[in-house]
C-alpha cells in the first residue's frame, strides 16, 4: 500500500490471523484505521495496537447498528476478512452462514450510499470444492463444506453487485495463508511451537497438500488491488501457485531449526472429502494485478520461525 494517509479504513475481521495482519499493514502506510470488536472477540493479536485504532462495537451481523456506524464513518476502503468455519472446532451452522454470507450482505448493503472507492471481499479457495488441477477462478464452485458454500454465497454475492450496481468490489481468494499471529493448533505454528519446545510436534498425515502461501504475500495482493484501477468485480487466486505435502512442511521447519526434533504421525487418515490435489492458477492475479509472491516456502518458513522465535510468549 504505497501511501493510505488520509485514507479511512474500515477491517472486519481485525482480531483474526490475516485482519490482525492487514490491520498492521494499513496502519504502517499512515491510514485511519477502524475495526468493528464483538463482545466474545479475543484481542491478543492487536493487543499492542489497540490504542491506534477506532473501535466500533458491533457484530456484522447487526445490519442496523452496523449500517448507522459505517454511515457515520463514511470509510473510503473497507478490508472484509471476518469469517467463521475455516477452523475444524467452528462447527455451528447458524453462525457460518450469518457470518460469513450474511455479515457479507449487512456490510454492502450499508455501503451503497457511503460512496466506498474499494470493498475487498476474503474468499477461500474452499469455494472449489475437490478438482483435480490447478484451480482457475473460471471453475465451477462445487463446495464440499458449509463453510465452503458459505463463502462462495458471498463471493457470488459480491460479484453479482459489481456487476449489477457498478460497486467497487474485488474478491482475493485465499489459499492457505500462514506467518505471524496464525492460531496455534494450525499446522505451521503447531509445528513450529513444538519443536521450539523440544517436543516432537504431531501431525496426523504426511500426504495431506495445500497451497500455502506467506502472510506477507497475501498484504502485498491487498496492496494491488487498492493501485489496481479497473478490478471491480473480479476474483483473484492468491496462493503461490505450487501445491506441498504437510510432510515436506514438517520436514523443512524441523530442518529449519536444526533437526532437534523428529515428527510424530498419528493414526494414519484421511478426513472426509480430503483432496488429493490442491494448487491455484495464480496467472489472472500476475497479469492484471501485476502481483505474484516473493516468498519460496523455505523463505517463508524460516521468516515465521524468527518470528515465533521472538514472539512465542503470545500463545502461552
Amino acid at each position: 500500500m504505497s501511501s493510505l494517509t488520509g485514507e479511512k479504513v474500515f477491517i472486519t475481521g481485525a482480531t483474526g490471523f490475516i485482519g490482525s495482519n492487514l490491520t498492521r499493514r494499513s496502519l504502517d502506510k499512515g491510514a485511519e484505521v477502524f475495526i468493528n470488536i464483538r463482545n466474545s472477540s479475543d484481542t491478543w493479536r492487536i493487543k499492542d495496537i489497540f490504542n491506534d485504532v477506532d473501535v466500533i462495537p458491533v457484530d456484522i451481523t447487526e445490519y442496523e447498528k452496523l449500517k448507522d456506524f459505517l454511515k457515520e464513518i463514511r470509510p473510503d476502503i473497507i478490508f472484509h476478512t471476518a469469517t467463521y468455519g475455516g477452523n475444524a472446532q467452528q462447527k455451528n451452522t447458524e453462525k457460518i452462514i450469518k457470518t460469513n454470507f450474511i455479515g457479507t450482505v449487512n456490510l454492502l448493503s450499508s455501503c451503497r450510499d457511503i460512496d466506498v472507492s474499494l470493498f475487498v471481499n476474503t474468499g477461500s479457495s474452499s469455494e472449489y470444492g475437490i478438482k483435480d488441477s490447478a484451480m482457475t477462478e473460471s471453475f465451477l464452485l462445487e463446495p464440499v463444506t458449509e463453510y465452503g458454500v458459505s463463502k462462495a454465497a458471498a463471493t457470488l454475492y459480491c460479484q453479482s453487485c459489481a456487476m449489477t450496481e457498478n460497486l467497487p468490489i474485488v474478491t482475493l481468494r485465499l489459499f492457505s495463508p500462514y506467518g505471524p499471529y496464525e492460531q496455534k493448533s494450525r499446522l505451521v505454528p503447531s509445528v513450529i511451537l513444538a519443536a521450539l519446545q523440544k517436543i516432537n510436534p504431531k501431525i496426523t498425515s504426511r500426504q495431506f497438500v495445500r497451497d500455502f502461501i506467506f502472510i506477507e504475500d497475501i498484504l502485498d495482493a491487498y496492496e494491488a488491488v487498492i493501485n489496481h484501477k479497473n478490478a471491480s468485480g473480479k476474483i483473484f487466486n492468491i496462493g503461490s501457485g505450487q501445491q506441498h505435502s504437510v510432510g515436506e512442511v514438517v520436514d523443512m521447519i524441523v530442518g529449519l531449526l536444526g533437526n532437534e526434533v523428529s515428527y510424530e504421525v498419528g493414526i494414519p487418515q484421511a478426513w472426509e472429502n480430503e483432496p488429493a490435489f490442491w494448487q491455484a492458477d495464480i496467472q489472472r492475479a500476475k497479469s492484471e494485478l501485476e502481483w505474484e509472491p516473493e516468498y519460496s516456502l523455505g523463505k517463508g518458513l524460516a521468516a515465521t520461525i524468527d518470528w515465533f522465535k521472538l514472539n512465542k510468549e503470545l500463545y502461552r
